[in-house]
């Protein structure tokens, strides 16, 4: 008999020892590392969205209602303070369950707190887990004081909901810290834990109201005498906390946003911190972006877009008839597409970013991933280098048939302007104003091929194609680029980094990383001075001319695009603190509408944007220096005011007899 028992002991012994060295192999300093969900905040440092992970905020155990420490004791672990970690009797009882097939608790605060914080212990019941997790429990209960492992526990635990921790279950629950719950909110809160899923308020308020009750009555036993004691708790107040109803606050949920900004922000974060930084939460990510801005432009965006599909002349697709089952994510649709890009001119910092009319239907965003043909929006830059090399907004151009062999490059190409006409000689800022391909073909041409291509290298923007094509746009990009190209006429010069990231805090409060706002110079500011005030007269007398008829009434220079075959409908503008790009098409490159020009199609979007924006925080000021000296331009195309196009020749007069009047009007002169 001895034999056998010895044997037996000898057995239980190596087990037990086979158990406590894998406890003794598991890392327990996981129990002080939670992961918090990352925190985005808006440009004005408010909270804007919350990153995937679990959704907490971590608190000090002197932060806490006592009446929840105290109920949580009574419904989880009565013997807490007096137990190594294991109770002897709970712990029988749950293996004897298991073995019977009908697994139950009986684990204490500590052993819970291991099995949430170790992924090696897991959530499947089984005497191996179970065995596993009591060595682990008593390595716990050793390395830590009993106030640290339930401040850890409260902190760690699932509320149900989405919610971990108690002071996050407390500001969803009742819209309150966790210090300031009455016994009445604690033991609801309390209650959840063994129910998460069902116990929530949001999902079962009846049920909620079960569990606060069960835990009142678990406190009010006499096992609990000295938990009440050391909380000060007394039976005719838990009787009243039954009877009091519960008032369950409104959810202010934050959750991730899911639009095209946030993507943005999403691939920036990448490019700055790899998986296993971005994995450990708890960040706070300080982004650029202007919530009301980018509303606004979503919805100015949609409702132009809703306007052109209205037309008897549009024949594809609408977004009205796109279903659920037509929904094919980071695929393009079939129906109108467009994307706004608004860019602080100071800083680089973008305000508002939407690829498209509606995320749900595509995450594919056109903003920064759709390289389509710029047409005349690249025009302005070829002036500016073309004016970087000595020529003169005065300076005479013709506006005649291009002759064989004339232009660099060109390959026999031989483009009209727009209106089918030419005309005959005109200072070099006509061709601007009005969107003369002619003229701009020449004014490439008289730039130097590389000039344009290098200058426009600078500016941000894609290489261009070796032909005189390039001159007019004939080559892709992103509305982004595109943007951002154009702040560098806005700053006098110089190109800033586009970014949409400005700061990012560590959970420790360490900052890890910080925008660098790089600046490349690109045209001298004289260039700059010359290239905006011809294209502030693009917005009086101009292809941009409608805006005033939209309501846009503050100085802004900008430029209309429009691509062959009026597959591609631009505007991008700038006033003295912001730059706005708005690209309208079709995924799949076809005519829009006839006679579907940027003027049409892009201007009215960039007008309903700038219009709010500089009602409020951005001021749209006079551009740029006082009483620059200009030359009066002797002729000038006139345009159609409801398209943009271009017209015929005519003579000056009063209100159209140059761009010195606009110059000082714009520049604030008198």
């Amino acid at each position: 008999m001895l034999k056998w028992t010895c044997i037996g002991v000898l057995i239980v012994g190596a087990v037990l020892g086979f158990y406590a060295w894998r406890a003794s192999r598991l890392d327990i300093s996981q129990i002080e590392h939670m992961r918090e969900r990352s925190t985005v905040f808006d440009m004005d440092g408010k909270v804007w969205s919350r990153l995937q992970g679990e959704n907490r905020v971590p608190v000090a155990l002197a932060d806490v209602s006592p009446f929840f420490i105290a109920s949580l004791l009574a419904q989880e672990d009565t013997r807490f303070f007096h137990h190594i970690g294991v109770d002897p009797r709970g712990l029988a009882r749950a293996v004897v369950q298991t073995i019977k097939r009908n697994p139950q608790g009986g684990s204490t605060l500590t052993q819970q707190l291991a099995r949430n914080s170790l992924d090696e212990l897991g959530q499947r019941k089984s005497i191996d887990r179970k065995l596993l997790e009591v060595f682990v429990a008593l390595r716990v209960e050793r390395n830590f004081t009993k106030e640290e492992i339930l401040t850890h526990y409260m902190n760690r635990i699932y509320f149900g909901s989405g919610v971990y921790g108690i002071e996050m279950a407390s500001k969803v629950y009742f819209g309150k810290s966790a210090k300031d719950l009455s016994l009445g909110e604690a033991a609801m809160i309390a209650g959840i834990i063994c129910k998460p899923t069902k116990a929530s308020p949001f999902r079962n308020m009846p049920l909620a109201e079960e569990q606060r009750d069960r835990a009142l009555t678990r406190l009010a036993l006499p096992d609990c005498e000295e938990i009440r004691t050391r909380y000060l708790i007394s039976p005719a107040a838990i009787e009243l906390a039954k009877k009091q109803p519960l008032k369950i606050a409104v959810a202010k949920r934050i959750s991730t946003q899911e639009n095209y900004a946030m993507d943005m922000v999403m691939r920036e974060l990448d490019v700055l911190l790899d998986d296993d930084q971005q994995a450990q939460g708890g960040l706070k990510i300080y982004t650029t972006i202007d919530p009301e801005l980018e509303d606004e432009a979503q919805k100015s965006l949609d409702r132009a877009l809703t306007k052109i599909e209205q037309k008897p002349n549009y024949s594809h697709p609408k977004k009205s008839g796109y279903s659920e089952e037509d929904r094919k994510m980071e695929l393009p649709t079939d129906y109108l597409q467009g994307a706004v890009v608004v860019v602080d001119n100071r800083t680089g910092a973008i305000r508002a970013l939407v690829g498209g009319r509606d995320y749900r239907d595509s995450k594919f965003n056109r903003a920064i991933d759709s390289h389509r043909t710029v047409g005349s929006t690249f025009k302005p830059l070829v002036y500016a280098a073309a004016f970087a090399k000595g020529m003169s907004p005065d300076t005479p151009i013709s506006d005649g048939p291009l002759e064989p062999g004339e232009i660099a490059h060109g390959g026999g190409w031989h483009p009209g302007n727009s209106d089918d006409k030419f005309g005959g000689m005109l200072p070099a800022e006509e061709g601007l104003i009005h969107s003369r391909n002619t003229m701009s073909i020449r004014v490439g041409n008289r730039a130097g091929f590389e000039n344009v291509a290098q200058f426009a290298a600078k500016a941000g923007l894609p290489e261009i194609p070796l032909s005189a094509q390039s001159y007019i746009g004939n080559f892709g990009a992103t509305p982004k680029d595109v943007t951002m190209a154009y702040t560098v006429l806005a700053n006098g010069g110089v190109r800033r980094q586009a970014y949409v990231i400005e700061r990012i805090d560590s959970a420790a409060g360490e900052i890890i990383f910080r925008a660098a706002h790089n600046t490349v110079p690109v045209f001298e500011r004289s260039v700059c001075t010359m290239t905006t005030g011809i294209m502030s007269e693009i917005m009086q007398r101009g292809t941009g001319a409608s805006a005033k008829s939209l309501g846009w009434t503050k100085p802004a220079a900008g430029k209309t695009g429009t691509t062959d075959g009026y597959h591609d409908a631009w505007f991008v503008g700038f006033t003295s603190t912001l730059t706005c790009g708005v690209w309208v098409g079709l995924d799949k490159p076809v005519t829009i509408i006839p006679k579907g020009y940027g003027a049409a199609l892009a201007l009215p979007v960039w007008v309903d944007v700038m219009k709010r924006a500089s009602a409020e925080k951005y001021p749209a000021d006079a551009l740029g220096p006082k009483g620059v000296a200009r030359m009066p331009a002797p002729i000038s195309p006139k345009p159609d005011s409801s398209t943009g196009d271009d017209g015929g020749l005519r003579k000056p007069d009063k209100e159209n007899g140059g761009v010195l009047r606009s110059f000082k009007k714009f520049f604030g002169g008198k």
